[in-house]
This record gives structure tokens, sequence and C-alpha cells, in this order.
């Protein structure tokens, strides 16, 4: 018997009758040959963290664009704290904590530069519209690998798809990610606002402290518990109604005082236009696109290639773009 087969007799006999067993995938798009070592999940995994989209998160903006200081979360950041919260509710329940962990380490890699308002940007010029759960999804089935793609397993792709909105996932651990995600953000969006002076702990509504706690880890705590609490029986991953009530008002008030506020979000209109200057360019001049996405040109369409390119980008390198294209070099005499 394989380290392989071995895991997964260990799964069968210690996983929820509810849990996603790896011995049970719907399987990838291109079959392969079975790891001796790793289960199709575990493969997910490292494939996901040694892709280059992965790397890139370090450098794209979660809320924050480029803040001066070491502390504030990055889009890298976000998703390691998505996936240590999903790995805690998964785990209490019983469920396969290495699907789940594949499917949180994979749920932003299609987001852009400048975060939700390069979603915005992009949504806007690129005909059909543009979601960041659906580029992820692009980025691990056409992006990667020089475009091979990751080949991951149907359940990983579906937790991507359906970590944002619209449908549930169809596996309870896709369904964690999704609850995760909310709590992971919320919360350290907090934090990040607090560090930079957009809010103050008194700004926080009492109503929503004295149940959820004053303080982030017990926010976490408490929002955790509660989904352990609430998703007992399986059926769905949940929040009991009071708790879900308050995150609910939480995230209405993180949009009303941070999301929204001019301190915390007032360069957005300039990166915005960074790269709504940057895809017109490239529409313009669709040869200077790098050779990986003159294939994704010919096939789909210049436009697709553009958008590819520049969601791919990481923050500095889209303001390096914008730099080399469109600011003035001084002249100098040799």
């Amino acid at each position: 018997m394989t380290l392989r087969e071995q895991t997964q007799r260990r799964e069968d006999a210690f996983l929820s009758p509810y849990a996603c067993r790896s011995a049970g995938t719907r399987g990838r798009k291109r079959a392969e040959e079975e790891c001796g070592v790793r289960t199709p999940f575990q493969r997910d995994i490292d494939r996901i963290v040694y892709s280059k989209a992965f790397r890139r998160l370090k450098h794209k903006t979660q809320v924050f664009l480029q803040p001066e200081g070491d502390h504030y979360r990055t889009r890298m950041t976000h998703t390691l704290e998505v996936t240590r919260i999903a790995r805690t509710i998964a785990r209490a329940l019983s469920l396969n904590e290495d699907l789940t962990e594949a499917i949180a380490l994979g749920h932003d890699l299609g987001h852009t530069p400048f975060g939700h308002a390069g979603e915005r940007a992009l949504n806007a010029l690129m005909p059909g519209g543009f979601a960041h759960y659906q580029q992820s999804v692009r980025v691990v089935e056409r992006l990667e690998k020089n475009g091979e793609g990751l080949n991951l397993t149907w359940e990983v792709r579906n937790g991507i798809l359906c970590h944002t909105k619209g449908e549930p996932a169809a596996t309870l651990e896709g369904q964690v990610v999704r609850l995760a995600d909310h709590i992971a953000y919320i919360n350290h969006d907090i934090e990040d606002a607090l560090r930079g002076g957009i809010i103050y702990p008194i700004d926080i509504p009492l109503e929503i402290s004295s149940l959820l706690g004053f303080t982030h880890g017990a926010r976490i705590d408490a929002l955790v518990q509660d989904a352990i609490q609430a998703s007992q029986d399986q059926r769905e991953i949940r929040q009991s109604p009071p708790v879900g009530e308050a995150m609910a008002a939480l995230k209405d008030f993180m949009f009303a005082n941070v999301y929204t506020n001019p301190l915390a979000k007032g360069e957005e209109g300039k990166a915005q236009d960074i790269l709504n200057m940057l895809f017109a360019y490239y529409q313009k001049n669709p040869d200077e696109l790098p050779e990986d996405f003159q294939t994704i040109r010919a096939e789909e369409g210049v436009d697709r290639a553009v958008c590819d390119y520049i969601a791919g980008m990481t923050d500095p390198f889209a303001v390096g773009q914008f730099e080399k294209l469109f600011i003035p070099v001084g002249w100098t005499v040799k």
C-alpha cells in the first residue's frame, strides 16, 4: 500500500460522512498517473504554492494601495489568513483539510493589481465583464505553466469559482472557504484601518462588539466558533442568525467608514486610470504583449489577451509599465 493509499484509508476512517474524500474526486481535465505519496488534493496545494500567480500575490493590494509600513495586509497575507481560518473550521467539523487548504490558497490567484478598484476597472473595460473569482479559475486552467494550466481537481476549481457569491460550492470544504474569506477580510481590514487611523475602536458600533468581541482575535474566535456550532449538522456551512446579522452589520460599517473613505481610497481613481491607459495601449499595440499572451491573442482575441496580461500584474509592475509607456524620460547628452 502506498503512502497516498494509507492517507486515503485514514480519510475513510476519520472524516465526516459529509466530507469530500480525495479518493472520490471527480478528477482532472487531463488524466494523470497518481502520486505514490500525495493525495490529489495535496498535489493541488503544491501546484498552487509553486505557481507564479501565487508568488505575485505578495505585491498585490488588499485594501490600501502600496501602504507605507510593513504590517499592512497584501493579497498574499489575506490568502494565508483565509487558509488558517478555513482549516480550523474544517478540522473541527472533520472535513477534508487538504481540499479546504487548496481552495483557500487558490481563491484569489486571479485578483487584479490595486485590489477591487482594479477589478472594477477591468470589469468596465473587458467585453462581457470581469470578476476575480472567474479569473482565478482561468489562471489555474489556462494561464499558468505557459498555457497548460495547473490541471487541478474539479473540487478545487469549483471551490475557487464559488468562493465569493452566487451558487455555493458543491463541497462543504468549498463553503468553509467562502465563509473564512469573509471572516478574514472584514477583520483584518478593521485592523489595518485602525493602524492607519481611518477609524478608531470607539467607532465600531457597541452592539456589534458586545456580541463579537472588542479585539481582532476575539472577533475571529467568536465567528469561527459560531460557524462550527451552527454547522454541526453539516447540511451546509452557516452562521447562527444573531452572529450572521452582526457580521453583516460589521460589513456595512466597513463599507460606510473604510471601503469608501477618501483617506483610505483616495488614490483609487489614479490606479484605475493607470489600468485604463494600459488597456488602451495594448489594444492598439498588441504586438508588444509578452510572448505568453500571443497565443491567447490568436485564439481568443486581443481584448482577452490584454485583460489576462493586466490582471496578472502586481501593483508595482503596473506602475512601472505605466511610467515606461507614458512618462517622458529625461534626455541626456552622451
